[in-house]
């Protein structure tokens, strides 16, 4: 861990962790504990403090050198300044979205920009198809063949097109997602909500300015060994769920 015996690097420069707290829907306590999951997994493979691609598709997606067009996707959303590696600051603005507190817009617009794989502002049909093509590669417990998934995406347009124009706008997206929002259901993460209990080291970061709003919270308690938060769900120091972000059931149901 990275407050507790070796110190991994953590490169770029970034916002402060008070400024991240406020423009995110993280507190300053669970900004610094995201700080000591980024260390984990942006020195996996290269050991600079930054996560490139690979060390990406590893840590949040159990992919070993594979290349994968969703990876691709979620990874250049990630790296907002598009060179090709995401730092601190980009992990948790990026991340943010996935928290159970953002709204139903913000993760509409981050899930369209995954689909539009040509960057043109619209969603087509070949764009649905190629990615849902690349996630059942990687499903192999659902197995449909070109003329199914044709259908999936017959069936997606025929609710969603509402102009008729063979191609869905952002707004066509969001009235979709209102309408069926478990569509998107992927763009939520709850275990968002236990980052401090997950990674309790953060407590001991020399640079750390305890979060008064969260007097009281039993996930700012340094929480060692096996001890039980929220009922029956029981964490151990280092443990987390970002080893795979949960396949994406609905789409294959859209």
């Amino acid at each position: 861990m990275g407050c507790i015996g070796s110190k991994p690097k953590l490169g770029g420069n970034f916002a402060s962790h008070e400024q991240l707290a406020q423009e995110t829907h993280f507190s300053i306590d669970e900004v610094y504990a995201l700080e000591e999951l980024f260390k984990e997994l942006s020195n996996r493979l290269h050991k600079d403090g930054l996560i490139h691609k690979d060390e990406f598709a590893l840590a949040l997606f159990k992919l070993h050198g594979k290349e994968n067009l969703f990876v691709d996707r979620v990874f250049k959303i990630f790296d907002s300044k598009q060179n090709d590696v995401v730092d601190f600051e980009e992990f948790v603005r990026a991340l943010s979205v996935f928290h159970p507190k953002a709204p139903l817009n913000e993760k509409a617009d981050f899930a369209f920009k995954i689909y539009d794989l040509k960057d043109t502002g619209v969603i087509e049909r070949d764009e649905v198809k190629r990615l849902l093509a690349a996630l059942l590669q990687e499903n192999p417990a659902i197995d449909l063949d070109d003329e199914e998934i044709d259908d999936i995406v017959d069936q997606t347009f025929e609710e969603a097109d509402l102009a008729g124009d063979g191609i869905i706008s952002l707004e066509e997206w969001h009235t979709l997602v209102i309408n069926s929002p478990d569509i998107i259901g992927y763009m939520t993460l709850p275990i968002l909500n236990q980052v401090t209990v997950l990674y309790p080291s953060f407590i001991f970061n020399a640079r750390r300015k305890y979060d008064k709003s969260r007097r009281g919270d039993p996930s700012c308690a340094s929480t060692f060994a096996g001890e039980k938060v929220d009922g029956d769900m029981p964490f151990r120091v280092g443990e987390h769920s970002f080893d795979a972000i949960p396949r994406q059931k609905s789409i294959s149901a859209m």
